[in-house]
């Protein structure tokens, strides 16, 4: 491709603003075009960084360095690299809900990501082609935005979900973003209020389900597939209906993952294994408990369940260690409302005396005495008082985890459960909590965030050329985060911290690397699994142009 001086320096990909040389201006006639001082990477981060503090709010703050991504990618990873725990609530959760809720009223332009419509499928091929511009894409990820966590349905708003998931892709892990694409596919959307608005960009009509639906994501993966053959294709924030049926169909087949259903659980799992490391007791003993059954909630149960095996229990002696509660209380195998996902995990009547009662959570701990409680229930303050202080009865170390987001929609606070469990509960949320100061002890409150596993997780399997996403390497993830846990520090967290996330996220990559190229999973021959991720990381540099200027 051919450039004019004003296409390259619209081109966020190439741009390098102030930072062109006097050479490169002379080179590619930008003499002029810019002020006459060049400035430094670093002078620019800085300035950039006076720029963000001075905005008044997280969306504001948001906005702004969305403005900075569409202007000059080397600029904004920079900058995000140098402050990823400040900026990860503001690029991602829980700020990104507010931009999500409000993306037609704030469109600007496109950040690199393809739209692709039910009604337009023939445009699907081109679409993606186009999008990708030549880019030798390695990792899509890709929504529907039907059950976006804590929001529920945004149809094409969604999309900012997948751009934003790419955004920590890079920050964290180091992932080119010139290998990467955010993709929504509109199947329309039952939100009225998107519906009723003129300014909403997506297809106005009722979401699409069944045959057609499940033709068109067909087709969306086949030519995914087809144009990008070393593809990573990770799934956001599908719908129930959907998540699971999508996610069974291709991880057999494709090099693909569901952050809802796979990422939430590698990171509940990791967490219950640092809490584990510190109580001294073992995964297999621990009975479970999920407050909220669906994508999320089954999704994790059924991560968790898949350790019970791999550490050699059999399967209906584990399934005997998992409880599922959901608006209608615990689960129950006559229910006809089940999911298949929900199904797995649902109890027979006839092992309860008091069956007909179980109709709230409450009832429930109080019939089966958890030693694990998650919460992926998006309904705020259900973790009582009465119920954490009546799981505490019954196990020495609770390990309790609220999970929904944003903080509104929070099961717990962090210091309420430190508080009501005398100290004793094994804590982490799903939002970033400030550490809490009880008896003397500063306890550390582990966040339970997505973030922390999937950088490393699509690293390492895009750098050892993985050919599928085992089950063997989810577990070796989770288990090398569980394992960065002090469990001799006085109130040491269940996670790592987010201010380590580009080390961990090396961590991850590494031992997913080293499982795939140990089970022969690899496409590529690697002789050195270390190289491999390193050299498959990208830094935020800016490097010597070699491009072909327009006459």
């Amino acid at each position: 491709m051919k450039y004019t001086a004003q296409q390259l320096l619209h081109d966020p990909f190439l741009n390098k603003g102030t930072a062109f040389t006097q050479a490169e201006r002379d080179a590619y006639g930008l003499n002029g075009l810019l002020p006459s001082a060049i400035q430094s990477l670093s002078q620019q981060v800085k300035q950039a960084y006076a720029q963000y503090e001075s905005k008044n709010d997280n969306l504001q703050k948001r906005l702004f360095l969305m403005q900075l991504f569409n202007t000059n990618h080397v600029l904004y990873y920079k900058l995000f690299s140098e402050h990823i725990a400040e900026f990860m609530p503001v690029v991602y959760d829980p700020t990104i809900a507010d931009t999500i809720e409000n993306y037609s009223a704030l469109f600007v332009e496109p950040q690199n990501a393809t739209y692709l419509s039910i009604d337009a499928q023939d445009d699907i091929e081109s679409a993606l082609r186009r999008s990708a511009n030549g880019r030798d894409i390695r990792l899509l990820v890709v929504t529907d935005a039907e059950g976006i966590l804590g929001i529920g349905d945004w149809g094409t708003q969604g999309v900012d979900i997948a751009v934003g998931k790419l955004m920590v892709y890079t920050a964290a892990a180091g992932i080119d973003p010139s290998q990467v694409l955010p993709v929504v596919l509109d199947a329309g959307t039952n939100n009225q209020e998107l519906l009723n608005d003129d300014l909403y960009l997506g297809n106005r009509h009722e979401r699409v389900y069944g045959d057609k639906y499940h033709a068109f994501v067909d087709k969306f993966v086949a030519t995914a597939e087809k144009l990008f053959p070393r593809l990573y294709l990770h799934f956001e924030d599908f719908g129930r209906a959907n998540a699971a049926d999508i996610l069974d169909q291709y991880k057999n087949q494709i090099t693909t993952f569901n952050d809802d259903i796979q990422g939430t659980g590698i990171i509940v799992l990791a967490g219950m294994l640092g809490a584990l490391n510190i109580s001294k007791q073992k995964m297999t003993d621990q009975v479970y408990m999920s407050f909220g059954a669906g994508t999320a909630g089954a999704g994790i149960a059924a991560r968790v369940y898949e350790e019970y095996l791999q550490q050699g229990m059999a399967p209906e002696d584990a399934k005997k260690h998992f409880y599922l509660v959901d608006k209608q209380g615990l689960l129950f195998d006559d229910d006809p409302t089940l999911t298949p996902a929900q199904k797995v995990f649902a109890r027979s009547r006839s092992e309860f005396e008091n069956a007909n009662e179980l109709t709230s959570l409450e009832a429930a701990v109080k019939a089966i005495h958890p030693d694990v409680l998650v919460g992926t229930s998006t309904q705020p303050g259900t973790f009582t008082e009465s119920i954490v202080k009546e799981m505490a009865a019954h196990t020495e170390r609770p390990i309790i985890f609220p999970l929904s987001n944003p903080t509104k929609l929070a099961e717990a606070k962090a210091e309420d459960l430190i508080k009501w469990t005398d100290g004793k509960a094994l804590v982490a949320t799903g939002i970033p909590a400030a550490p809490v100061e009880y008896n003397g002890v500063t306890y550390e409150i582990g966040q339970a965030n997505n973030a922390l596993v999937y950088p490393g997780l699509g690293l390492g399997t895009i750098a050892a050329t993985s050919k599928l996403l085992s089950d063997d390497m989810i577990s070796a993830a989770a288990h090398s985060l569980g394992g960065i846990v002090d469990p001799e520090l006085a109130g040491a967290a269940v996670l790592p911290p987010v201010t380590k996330l580009d080390q961990f996220s090396k961590t991850v990559a590494l031992a997913v690397a080293n499982q795939a190229v140990k089970d022969g999973l690899n496409v590529d021959d690697i002789k050195d699994v270390e190289k491999a991720v390193s050299d498959m990381q990208w830094a935020p540099e800016y490097q010597p142009l070699n491009i072909e200027m327009a006459d």
